[in-house]
Protein backbone atom coordinates (compact mmCIF):
# COMPACT_ATOMS: atom_id res chain seq x y z
CA UNK A 1 0.00 0.00 0.00
CA UNK A 2 3.11 2.46 -0.31
CA UNK A 3 4.94 2.95 -4.09
CA UNK A 4 4.84 5.18 -7.06
CA UNK A 5 0.50 5.57 -6.54
CA UNK A 6 0.48 6.31 -2.69
CA UNK A 7 -3.54 5.79 -1.85
CA UNK A 8 -5.03 8.71 -0.65
CA UNK A 9 -4.78 9.00 3.74
CA UNK A 10 -6.92 10.87 6.08
CA UNK A 11 -5.92 11.56 9.63
CA UNK A 12 -7.94 12.73 12.39
CA UNK A 13 -5.84 14.03 15.37
CA UNK A 14 -2.84 15.86 15.56
CA UNK A 15 -1.97 15.79 19.30
CA UNK A 16 1.61 15.12 20.44
CA UNK A 17 1.56 11.76 18.97
CA UNK A 18 -0.56 12.40 15.84
CA UNK A 19 1.60 15.15 14.71
CA UNK A 20 4.29 13.09 15.32
CA UNK A 21 3.00 9.87 13.29
CA UNK A 22 1.64 12.30 10.74
CA UNK A 23 4.97 13.67 9.70
CA UNK A 24 6.76 9.82 9.48
CA UNK A 25 3.44 9.34 7.07
CA UNK A 26 4.50 12.68 4.87
CA UNK A 27 8.44 11.79 5.70
CA UNK A 28 7.64 8.90 3.39
CA UNK A 29 6.41 10.52 0.41
CA UNK A 30 2.72 9.45 1.71
CA UNK A 31 -0.68 11.87 0.24
CA UNK A 32 -2.23 12.91 3.68
CA UNK A 33 -5.42 14.91 4.48
CA UNK A 34 -5.66 16.04 8.04
CA UNK A 35 -8.39 17.47 10.43
CA UNK A 36 -7.76 18.51 14.04
CA UNK A 37 -10.13 19.76 16.04
CA UNK A 38 -8.06 23.36 16.55
CA UNK A 39 -6.76 24.02 13.13
CA UNK A 40 -4.04 25.70 13.89
CA UNK A 41 -2.53 22.53 15.49
CA UNK A 42 -2.55 20.92 12.29
CA UNK A 43 -1.56 23.70 10.52
CA UNK A 44 2.28 23.18 10.50
CA UNK A 45 1.88 19.82 8.70
CA UNK A 46 0.87 21.93 5.59
CA UNK A 47 4.37 23.28 5.18
CA UNK A 48 5.18 19.30 4.74
CA UNK A 49 2.60 18.53 2.59
CA UNK A 50 -0.28 17.47 3.94
CA UNK A 51 -3.51 19.14 3.10
CA UNK A 52 -5.66 20.59 6.18
CA UNK A 53 -9.62 19.65 6.07
CA UNK A 54 -12.07 21.88 8.01
CA UNK A 55 -14.37 18.33 9.66
CA UNK A 56 -13.82 14.68 9.89
CA UNK A 57 -16.39 14.01 7.02
CA UNK A 58 -14.03 15.54 4.76
CA UNK A 59 -11.96 12.92 4.89
CA UNK A 60 -14.95 10.43 3.89
CA UNK A 61 -13.35 9.96 0.30
CA UNK A 62 -9.83 8.72 1.53
CA UNK A 63 -9.08 5.30 1.16
CA UNK A 64 -7.68 4.79 4.50
CA UNK A 65 -8.09 7.00 7.51
CA UNK A 66 -6.18 7.05 10.89
CA UNK A 67 -7.79 8.14 14.23
CA UNK A 68 -6.05 9.29 17.13
CA UNK A 69 -7.54 10.93 19.94
CA UNK A 70 -7.86 11.12 23.79
CA UNK A 71 -11.10 9.53 24.92
CA UNK A 72 -13.89 7.37 23.66
CA UNK A 73 -15.97 10.42 23.63
CA UNK A 74 -13.62 12.18 21.60
CA UNK A 75 -13.48 9.16 19.26
CA UNK A 76 -17.48 8.93 19.28
CA UNK A 77 -17.42 12.48 18.07
CA UNK A 78 -15.12 12.32 15.21
CA UNK A 79 -16.44 9.33 13.72
CA UNK A 80 -20.82 9.45 14.20
CA UNK A 81 -21.33 13.07 16.01
CA UNK A 82 -21.36 16.41 13.46
CA UNK A 83 -20.28 16.27 10.90
CA UNK A 84 -18.18 12.73 11.47
CA UNK A 85 -16.06 10.72 9.60
CA UNK A 86 -18.82 8.15 9.42
CA UNK A 87 -21.96 10.53 8.79
CA UNK A 88 -21.74 11.34 4.73
CA UNK A 89 -24.29 9.18 3.15
CA UNK A 90 -22.50 6.88 0.13
CA UNK A 91 -19.25 7.66 1.12
CA UNK A 92 -17.12 6.02 3.90
CA UNK A 93 -13.03 5.27 4.08
CA UNK A 94 -12.95 1.93 2.95
CA UNK A 95 -10.35 1.41 6.11
CA UNK A 96 -10.67 3.33 9.70
CA UNK A 97 -7.28 2.58 11.92
CA UNK A 98 -7.77 3.88 15.30
CA UNK A 99 -4.71 4.44 17.74
CA UNK A 100 -7.30 5.59 20.52
CA UNK A 101 -6.31 4.56 23.80
CA UNK A 102 -10.33 3.88 24.30
CA UNK A 103 -12.09 1.11 25.95
CA UNK A 104 -12.76 -2.57 24.32
CA UNK A 105 -16.59 -1.28 24.47
CA UNK A 106 -15.97 1.90 22.72
CA UNK A 107 -13.75 0.67 20.23
CA UNK A 108 -16.66 -2.25 19.70
CA UNK A 109 -19.98 -0.14 18.61
CA UNK A 110 -17.46 2.28 16.41
CA UNK A 111 -16.69 -0.86 14.66
CA UNK A 112 -19.95 -2.49 14.30
CA UNK A 113 -21.07 1.11 13.01
CA UNK A 114 -18.39 1.78 10.53
CA UNK A 115 -19.31 -2.32 9.46
CA UNK A 116 -22.71 -0.93 8.61
CA UNK A 117 -21.49 1.56 7.10
CA UNK A 118 -18.83 -0.41 4.30
CA UNK A 119 -15.75 0.32 6.56
CA UNK A 120 -13.49 -2.38 7.60
CA UNK A 121 -11.79 -1.16 11.52
CA UNK A 122 -8.32 -2.01 12.73
CA UNK A 123 -7.39 -1.10 16.62
CA UNK A 124 -3.97 0.02 16.31
CA UNK A 125 -2.58 1.33 19.98
CA UNK A 126 0.70 2.57 19.87
CA UNK A 127 3.47 2.30 22.47
CA UNK A 128 5.78 5.18 22.68
CA UNK A 129 6.03 9.04 22.54
CA UNK A 130 7.18 11.70 20.02
CA UNK A 131 11.00 10.85 20.98
CA UNK A 132 10.46 7.28 20.43
CA UNK A 133 8.50 8.18 17.03
CA UNK A 134 11.77 10.43 15.81
CA UNK A 135 14.19 7.18 16.80
CA UNK A 136 12.04 4.80 14.55
CA UNK A 137 11.38 2.36 18.08
CA UNK A 138 7.73 2.90 17.83
CA UNK A 139 5.37 -0.22 18.51
CA UNK A 140 2.37 -1.35 17.18
CA UNK A 141 -0.50 -3.90 18.55
CA UNK A 142 -3.36 -4.12 15.75
CA UNK A 143 -6.36 -6.63 15.84
CA UNK A 144 -9.42 -7.10 13.63
CA UNK A 145 -9.88 -8.61 10.14
CA UNK A 146 -6.19 -10.32 9.56
CA UNK A 147 -6.53 -9.69 5.58
CA UNK A 148 -7.16 -6.25 6.33
CA UNK A 149 -3.97 -5.94 8.62
CA UNK A 150 -1.98 -7.08 6.31
CA UNK A 151 -3.03 -4.63 3.56
CA UNK A 152 -2.03 -1.79 5.64
CA UNK A 153 0.82 -3.28 6.93
CA UNK A 154 3.19 -1.69 4.89
CA UNK A 155 1.88 1.95 6.05
CA UNK A 156 2.27 0.99 9.81
CA UNK A 157 5.93 -0.12 9.33
CA UNK A 158 6.32 3.63 8.56
CA UNK A 159 5.60 4.25 12.42
CA UNK A 160 8.34 2.31 13.19
CA UNK A 161 10.58 -0.32 14.75
CA UNK A 162 7.87 -3.32 15.16
CA UNK A 163 4.12 -4.07 14.00
CA UNK A 164 2.19 -7.12 15.58
CA UNK A 165 -1.33 -8.41 14.79
CA UNK A 166 -2.63 -9.67 17.95
CA UNK A 167 -5.42 -11.00 17.10
CA UNK A 168 -9.66 -10.41 15.89
CA UNK A 169 -11.86 -7.81 17.47
CA UNK A 170 -10.78 -5.70 20.51
CA UNK A 171 -7.96 -7.51 21.92
CA UNK A 172 -5.35 -4.56 20.88
CA UNK A 173 -7.05 -2.81 23.25
CA UNK A 174 -6.58 -4.95 26.14
CA UNK A 175 -2.93 -5.12 25.22
CA UNK A 176 -2.48 -1.65 24.98
CA UNK A 177 -3.96 -1.15 28.06
CA UNK A 178 -2.09 -3.81 30.11
CA UNK A 179 0.93 -2.36 28.43
CA UNK A 180 -0.09 0.97 30.06
CA UNK A 181 -0.41 -0.68 34.01
CA UNK A 182 3.10 -2.21 33.28
CA UNK A 183 4.41 1.41 32.48
CA UNK A 184 2.58 2.63 35.71
CA UNK A 185 4.06 0.17 37.90
CA UNK A 186 7.45 0.05 36.76
CA UNK A 187 7.95 4.07 36.58
CA UNK A 188 6.85 4.04 40.41
CA UNK A 189 9.35 0.93 41.27
CA UNK A 190 11.81 2.82 39.69
CA UNK A 191 11.33 5.69 41.77
CA UNK A 192 11.52 3.82 44.78
CA UNK A 193 14.66 2.01 44.03
CA UNK A 194 15.98 5.25 42.75
CA UNK A 195 15.29 7.04 46.00
CA UNK A 196 16.74 4.01 48.17
CA UNK A 197 19.90 4.32 46.28
CA UNK A 198 20.11 8.20 47.02
CA UNK A 199 19.03 7.87 50.69
CA UNK A 200 21.95 5.78 50.71
CA UNK A 201 24.49 8.20 49.75
CA UNK A 202 24.44 6.73 46.06
CA UNK A 203 23.92 9.40 43.29
CA UNK A 204 20.93 9.40 40.65
CA UNK A 205 22.94 9.10 37.79
CA UNK A 206 25.29 6.62 39.15
CA UNK A 207 22.56 4.30 40.12
CA UNK A 208 20.52 4.37 37.08
CA UNK A 209 24.17 4.31 34.76
CA UNK A 210 24.62 0.99 36.56
CA UNK A 211 20.48 -0.17 36.35
CA UNK A 212 20.45 0.34 32.50
CA UNK A 213 23.53 -1.46 31.89
CA UNK A 214 22.35 -4.75 33.91
CA UNK A 215 20.08 -7.54 32.73
CA UNK A 216 17.52 -5.01 34.66
CA UNK A 217 17.92 -2.18 32.16
CA UNK A 218 15.83 -1.70 29.26
CA UNK A 219 14.56 0.91 26.06
CA UNK A 220 11.68 2.21 29.32
CA UNK A 221 14.25 3.06 32.40
CA UNK A 222 17.05 4.13 29.72
CA UNK A 223 14.59 6.94 28.47
CA UNK A 224 13.14 7.55 31.61
CA UNK A 225 16.69 8.53 32.84
CA UNK A 226 17.04 12.02 32.17
CA UNK A 227 13.91 12.87 33.68
CA UNK A 228 14.41 11.24 37.28
CA UNK A 229 18.20 12.31 37.09
CA UNK A 230 17.52 16.31 36.32
CA UNK A 231 14.10 16.92 37.56
CA UNK A 232 12.76 17.42 33.80
CA UNK A 233 9.19 16.82 33.78
CA UNK A 234 8.19 18.06 30.11
CA UNK A 235 5.62 15.86 29.92
CA UNK A 236 5.02 13.14 27.43
CA UNK A 237 2.61 11.14 29.37
CA UNK A 238 0.88 12.76 31.92
CA UNK A 239 -0.88 11.51 35.06
CA UNK A 240 -4.26 11.94 34.80
CA UNK A 241 -3.77 10.03 31.09
CA UNK A 242 -2.16 6.99 33.26
CA UNK A 243 -4.46 6.99 35.91
CA UNK A 244 -7.43 6.42 32.80
CA UNK A 245 -5.77 3.44 31.49
CA UNK A 246 -5.59 1.84 35.22
CA UNK A 247 -9.03 2.39 35.44
CA UNK A 248 -9.49 0.78 32.38
CA UNK A 249 -6.90 -1.90 33.18
CA UNK A 250 -8.85 -2.80 36.51
CA UNK A 251 -12.34 -2.71 35.24
CA UNK A 252 -10.62 -5.37 32.89
CA UNK A 253 -9.23 -7.32 35.78
CA UNK A 254 -12.55 -7.02 37.28
CA UNK A 255 -14.64 -8.56 34.07
CA UNK A 256 -11.98 -11.00 33.86
CA UNK A 257 -11.72 -11.93 37.50
CA UNK A 258 -8.08 -11.67 37.57
CA UNK A 259 -6.54 -10.31 40.56
CA UNK A 260 -4.49 -7.24 40.17
CA UNK A 261 -3.26 -5.64 43.43
CA UNK A 262 0.37 -4.27 42.81
CA UNK A 263 -1.82 -2.50 39.98
CA UNK A 264 -4.08 -1.81 42.31
CA UNK A 265 -1.53 -0.36 44.61
CA UNK A 266 -0.19 1.89 41.55
CA UNK A 267 -3.43 3.25 40.81
CA UNK A 268 -3.70 4.82 44.78
CA UNK A 269 -0.24 5.91 44.24
CA UNK A 270 -1.02 7.58 41.11
CA UNK A 271 -4.62 9.22 42.60
CA UNK A 272 -2.60 10.93 45.33
CA UNK A 273 0.30 12.36 43.09
CA UNK A 274 -2.62 13.97 41.20
CA UNK A 275 -4.15 15.11 44.41
CA UNK A 276 -0.89 16.33 45.04
CA UNK A 277 -1.17 18.70 42.07
CA UNK A 278 0.34 16.95 39.35
CA UNK A 279 -1.37 16.53 36.98
CA UNK A 280 0.55 18.28 33.90
CA UNK A 281 3.66 17.38 34.33
CA UNK A 282 5.67 14.21 33.06
CA UNK A 283 4.77 10.57 34.53
CA UNK A 284 8.19 10.45 36.10
CA UNK A 285 7.41 12.46 38.49
CA UNK A 286 6.39 10.28 40.65
CA UNK A 287 9.67 10.20 41.74
CA UNK A 288 9.31 13.40 43.40
CA UNK A 289 5.90 12.09 45.59
CA UNK A 290 8.37 9.48 46.67
CA UNK A 291 11.24 11.19 47.90
CA UNK A 292 8.31 13.48 50.07
CA UNK A 293 6.94 10.48 51.87
CA UNK A 294 10.73 9.24 52.15
CA UNK A 295 11.88 12.51 53.74
CA UNK A 296 14.34 12.80 50.92
CA UNK A 297 14.20 16.26 49.08
CA UNK A 298 15.54 15.46 45.08
CA UNK A 299 17.61 18.59 43.39
CA UNK A 300 18.80 18.42 39.47
CA UNK A 301 21.73 16.76 39.22
CA UNK A 302 22.70 18.79 35.97
CA UNK A 303 24.07 15.38 34.52
CA UNK A 304 24.54 14.72 30.88
CA UNK A 305 22.52 11.59 30.80
CA UNK A 306 21.97 9.82 27.07
CA UNK A 307 18.11 8.41 26.90
CA UNK A 308 18.80 5.67 24.29
CA UNK A 309 16.71 7.40 21.86
CA UNK A 310 18.98 10.05 20.17
CA UNK A 311 18.51 10.32 16.61
CA UNK A 312 21.90 9.92 14.66
CA UNK A 313 23.08 12.77 12.79
CA UNK A 314 23.94 12.26 8.88
CA UNK A 315 27.34 12.89 8.12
Amino acid sequence: MTGTNPVKIGWIGTGRMGFALATRLLAAGEDVTVYNRTRSKAEPLATLGAKIVDSPADLSNCEVVFVMVSAPQDLEDVMVGDDGLLTVDGKVPRIIIDSSTVSADASARIREFASTKGSQFLAAPVSGNPAVIAAGKLTVAVSGPRAIFEEVEPLLKLFGHRVTWVGEGEVARLVKIAHNILLGVVIQALAEITVLAERGGVSRQAFLEFLNDSVMGSTFTRYKSPALVNLDFTPTFTMPLLSKDFDLGLAAAHEFSVPMPIAAATAQIISSAMGAGYTTEDFAILILEQARRAGVTLESENAKVLSGLEVPQNG
